[in-house]
Parts: C-alpha cells; structure tokens; sequence
C-alpha cells in the first residue's frame, strides 16, 4: 500500500472534505425543492431537478478524493477498512466511524438512483431518506474529526450548513404541502370527471325538443 508524508494531503483531505460537505448541504436543501415541486418562471422544475443530479455528482466525487487523500496520508493511521467498514480506525475511532457511515449511505442512495427503474418507487423513497440521515452523519463527522471544525471559518461554514439544512426541512415539511400532494395519484382533484365543453352548464338545463312550450305564434302555422 502506498502512504505518503507530507502536508499537501493534510490540505486535500480538509478541502476536499469541506467542498464534500458544503455540496451535499446543497443537495439535501435541492432535493426539499425537488420533492416539493418548487419552481418558477426564472428557474422552472427541471432546472432544480438538473441542478441537484449535477451537484450531486460533484460532491461524490469530491468525497472519493476526500477518502483516498486520507487513506494515503501517513501522518494519520486510518486504513482502507475504515473507508466502508465502521470502527475499524485506529485513529479517532467514532468520528472517523461517522465518516464511514455517512459514506455508506451516501453509496446507497446513489445505488438506488441507478437502479430507480428496476426498483419499487416505494423502496426508492424510503432509501433516499437516507440522504438525510447521511447528512446529519457528515457533520458530526467533521466537527469531531477536524482539529479546525470549532473555531474560525471552518466553525462557520458548519453552523451555516447546519441551518441551511434545517431551513430546507422545515420547508418540505410546512411551506409546500398542499401544492406537493395537489399533484399526486391520490389527490381528490386527480380522480374528479372532466365535463366536456360540449356539455351543458349545470345551471342552465337544457330542456327536450318535446316538451318546449310552443309560442303563440307558432300555433297558426302548424
């Protein structure tokens, strides 16, 4: 196994794990927009739905290099075990642990967005909570594991994604609901009979060509 001694995967591994974080708050914070069915004239739907798949991309790869620059660092002892399998580090067993297990759900939601055509929808959704749970981990994980998570601005960047989490919750929760269930199977609306335009206005019957009064003077001509 190849390990290395030098500062430059110090400053990867603390930079790559920021970028990984802050990228995943705004996956977590996209995915509240997504499920809601938040958009407007200036960003519409896709473009959320777009954005999310595309950062999301982005923060896995930026978790990998955040993971082999670890891995590879000498300085501290970790192993490739301690990647995918918890309490197995030597070095700060529970906050490295809980680095673990966010990555592993992380693997898992992205597992289950590549197999969403295969899978129930049902199974879908339940798995892809996970991302929340995952996201909670990652934070924990970075302030017990960094020696700069508790002051300066890396405290700030944690506090800040933090609430931003919180707020995208309390949006899916509170703010949307009746427009996120308005549009789905089992909405009132979705199994209510279109009328026809042919059809006439309930308020104005239309009455049957035998039973029209006849005019009077209509009467002289028949």
């Amino acid at each position: 196994m190849i390990a290395l001694t030098t500062p430059y995967l110090w400053y990867a591994t603390r930079a790559t794990g920021i970028a990984a974080m802050l990228l995943f708050t705004l996956v977590v914070c996209l995915g509240a927009l997504v499920t809601t069915r938040a958009g407007g004239t200036f960003i519409g739907r896709f473009e959320v739905n777009e954005i999310h798949r595309s950062i999301s991309f982005s923060a896995i790869v930026f978790l990998i290099i955040h993971i082999v620059t670890t891995i590879l660092d000498a300085f501290v002892s970790t192993g490739p075990i301690s990647a995918v399998v918890p309490f197995t580090s030597s070095y700060k067993t529970l906050p490295v642990s809980l680095g673990t297990v966010a990555f592993d759900l992380i693997v898992a939601v992205w597992i289950s967005s590549l197999m969403k055509v295969r899978i129930k929808n049902v199974t879908w959704r339940f798995i892809h909570w996970f991302s929340w749970l995952a996201w909670v981990t990652s934070l924990l994980h970075a302030y017990t594991t960094g020696t700069d998570a508790r002051h300066g601005i890396v405290f700030v960047v944690l506090i800040a994604s933090t609430l931003a989490g919180v707020a995208a919750a309390l949006w899916r929760i509170f703010a949307r609901p009746a427009r996120a269930a308005g549009r789905t199977a089992l909405s009132p609306l979705a199994h209510a009979p279109t009328q026809s335009r042919k059809s006439n206005p309930p308020h104005f019957p239309r009455v049957p060509t035998a039973q029209r009064p006849v005019r009077p003077s209509q009467r002289g001509r028949r």
